[in-house]
């Protein structure tokens, strides 16, 4: 698999929303409702340039979506296809970010992930991000997490 990262175009919209779609479904019973991820306005993020893209030989196999915030980067969103996780795909987007932000001149990068997506709660701190504070937020129950780079 030859995976690249592309800046997200208007003629990718139904790629991004159907991935969003597929690989945040399983949370809908643990949330309660959708999560976020699943009702973001995707296509006002495409045009304001913070949706990138994982691609495979023309196939959008997951995408990220971050944007500066004050003093750091926030990440607002890492999904990939439910058939293509644990390839390390997720891992890719996050170090683009981080790449970014660098270059960028940031030096953190800020994020949040629902508190019922126990998944994540473990994978964040293993790529070196440290919780920061807990609380509801917009209905949701999220966990805040910060990177210093």
């Amino acid at each position: 698999m030859t995976t690249f990262i592309r800046k997200a175009v208007d003629s990718d919209y139904s790629q991004v929303k159907s991935c969003a779609l597929a690989a945040y479904e399983i949370y809908v019973r643990r949330i309660g409702q959708e999560p976020a991820p699943m009702v973001a306005d995707f296509a006002a993020a495409i045009d304001r340039d913070e949706v990138y893209l994982a691609e495979d030989t023309g196939r959008i196999c997951g995408f990220v979506i971050f944007y500066p915030r004050g003093n750091h980067v926030h990440l607002e969103n890492v999904a990939v296809r439910p058939e293509l996780q644990r390839r390390g795909i997720g891992l890719l987007l996050i170090t683009y970010v981080e790449q970014k932000a660098i270059q960028g001149g940031y030096s953190s990068i800020e994020l949040y992930t629902n508190a019922n997506m126990t998944e994540n709660l473990g994978i964040y701190p293993k790529l070196g991000y440290q919780q920061y504070d807990r609380r509801m937020d917009e209905g949701f129950d999220r966990v805040f997490f910060r990177k210093t780079l």
